[in-house]
Formats: C-alpha cells, sequence, structure tokens
C-alpha cells in the first residue's frame, strides 16, 4: 500500500476491523518511511450484473440501492440506518447466491419483500415506481394486496 504522503511502497497494518455496514474492513496504517498514519477500507468486488428492462446491463451498486431504498422511506418511521442495513442484507443475499447476474424485476421483487416487512408506505412508494402503475385501480389492488397482510399482522399483535 502506497504512503497517501510520502508514496513510499511499504507500510504496516496497526489495526484491523470489520465494518460490517459497508461489508469492508477497516485498516489502520503506518508508513515505514515518514511514519505517518492513514486509513484503509477493503472491500469485495462485487462482479454482479443487473439485467436492465431494455436488456442493457449494469454493475450492481450497493449505493444506488440505498438511494433508491431512501427514496421509498422518505418521510416514514424507517431511519437511513435501517435502509442501509436491509440495502446491506440485499447485498449479502446476492453474495450468498453466487449469481452472475440479476435481472431488474428479481431485485426489485426481493427490495419489495424486505420494504413490505418494515414499512407499507415505503413498500407502496416502491411498488409505484417499480410496477409503474398504468392507472389508480392498479395502485388500488396493490394497496388491497398489502391491506389484508396488516390487519392480519396487528390481530396477531
Amino acid at each position: 500500500m502506497r504512503c497517501p504522503f510520502c508514496y513510499h511502497e511499504e507500510s504496516k497494518v496497526t489495526d484491523s476491523r470489520n465494518a460490517a455496514e459497508t461489508n469492508a474492513v477497516r485498516r489502520r496504517r503506518e508508513c515505514l518511511k515518514c511514519l505517518r498514519r492513514f486509513t484503509t477500507f477493503e472491500t469485495i468486488d462485487l462482479t454482479i450484473q443487473v439485467q436492465k428492462r431494455d436488456g442493457s446491463y449494469q454493475d450492481f451498486s450497493q449505493e444506488k440501492l440505498i438511494k433508491g431504498l431512501d427514496s421509498a422511506c422518505r418521510h416514514t418511521r424507517v431511519s437511513h440506518d435501517q435502509v442501509r442495513g436491509v440495502a446491506y442484507r440485499i447485498t449479502s443475499d446476492l453474495m450468498e447466491r453466487q449469481v452472475r447476474e440479476v435481472k431488474t424485476s428479481e431485485l426489485g421483487e426481493i427490495v419489495m419483500s424486505h420494504l413490505r416487512g418494515l414499512d407499507m408506505i415505503a413498500y407502496i412508494r416502491f411498488a409505484c415506481v417499480y410496477r409503474r402503475f398504468k392507472d389508480v385501480d392498479e395502485l388500488m389492488d396493490a394497496i388491497e394486496n398489502v391491506a389484508p397482510k396488516v390487519e392480519a399482522q396487528e390481530t396477531l399483535s
């Protein structure tokens, strides 16, 4: 690892910690020449490709996933930390599957299943964008499909 201060090629690791929320390892390093310390993050290189609706491919991005979840969860009881946790779980699930590509339709269903258990408003917001409802009737059908599950959960509580 090259020192960012003096550009010397050799450094030693003084501390390593897992940064679970970002799926990375945080390392404190010390340059063997100038003795200054700096931090590096090692992350897993996800080689998952997302097949878009038009047939094109795009690299999977956890940050893009977080951005979409944040939009759906804006002005709800869902915190940013919860959003990051959901994104981390989805990313981990994709990595465990050991697949090289995933379709946006499959990814959208995975996201919606996580949102359904987290917040119904966020779920409906995401569904509106993901499913591209053409009219109010389609939206009402989606709400009615969620409403019985919510009522069942409330009676069990």
